[in-house]
């Protein structure tokens, strides 16, 4: 059995199944870890999710931006950003109801053996084990029978840091802005939303999150996605497999058992003009 870890896919169905024949993936006794933004922006996210879906316990996959910014849109918690989105499909097909509840029933953070996988990283005050911890907190509001409260409360970069005494709805906030949207901070760990290109753009006084000193994490190989524009990194203890599929670049897989790299380039039909 082969666990392979595998990249952004935003829809980029097309791009999942050339990347899973390289792979030579069995869905009967490997498994698929997914770091999230299964949807939008690529041409096919209504098949990507069914066929996920559709794998069961062959594939875990977390919870990123895209994915909650379809609950939230599902929910009137955000509006369409025009030609940006693909996800009307999902709303016309007849099992956008079980696919979305699917969604939502999907962990915002996992963590298995040394490993933690999360959408775009953690915060420097928490370990593996605390973070999962936090993220359990999200996903009983998501999955609770008040998650359309909570979805609509869920908007917003402030407050930009953790503090153990946080509370309510800007608990909650801050743990899902860092797990989904993050990728600079400052040292203390106030995190900056604007900026979202290479390393060498960091803004005055802030280092990427995985790289600050201080990191509670560093007890756990980080499996993330998210920053397209930071590429592929296989580190001892971190992993990062967006490497810009979406945007004309490649989808990666990373077999966990011994970090061999799998990777396809995008789909001509499936790439978007470079817009980081």
């Amino acid at each position: 059995m082969a666990t392979y870890a595998i990249g952004d896919i935003q829809g980029c169905y097309d791009s999942l199944q050339a990347l899973l024949a390289r792979c030579a993936f069995d869905p009967t006794a490997d498994r698929l870890w997914l770091v999230g933004d299964l949807v939008n922006r690529g041409p096919k996210s209504l098949t990507t999710l069914r066929f996920i879906r559709s794998l069961g316990d062959a594939a875990v996959t977390v919870l990123g931006n895209h994915d909650l910014y379809l609950l939230m849109v599902a929910e009137g918690g955000a509006k369409f950003r025009g030609k940006d989105d693909t996800l009307q499909e999902i709303f016309d097909a007849p099992d956008c109801g079980d696919l979305l509840y699917w969604l939502r029933h999907q962990p915002l953070c996992y963590t298995e053996g040394e490993y933690c996988m999360v959408h775009a990283g953690l915060l420097p005050q928490w370990t593996a084990a605390r973070a999962r911890e936090l993220a359990g907190e999200v996903e009983a509001a998501l999955q609770g029978p008040n998650f359309r409260e909570f979805i609509l409360n869920l908007w917003g970069s402030e407050p930009a840091g953790w503090s153990d005494d946080l509370s309510g709805w800007q608990r909650l906030r801050v743990i899902v802005n860092a797990m989904t949207r993050m990728r600079f901070c400052t040292l203390d760990g106030i995190m900056e939303f604007k900026v979202k290109g290479k390393l060498a753009n960091a803004p005055a006084g802030h280092l990427p999150w995985f790289d600050l000193p201080d990191r509670q994490s560093r007890d756990a190989v980080l499996v993330t996605g998210h920053w397209s524009a930071l590429g592929l990194k296989v580190e001892p203890n971190f992993l990062a497999l967006d490497s810009g599929c979406l945007w004309g670049g490649h989808l990666t897989a990373v077999r966990l058992e011994d970090r061999a790299v799998f990777q396809v380039p995008c789909s001509p039909t499936e790439a978007r003009p470079l817009k980081r």
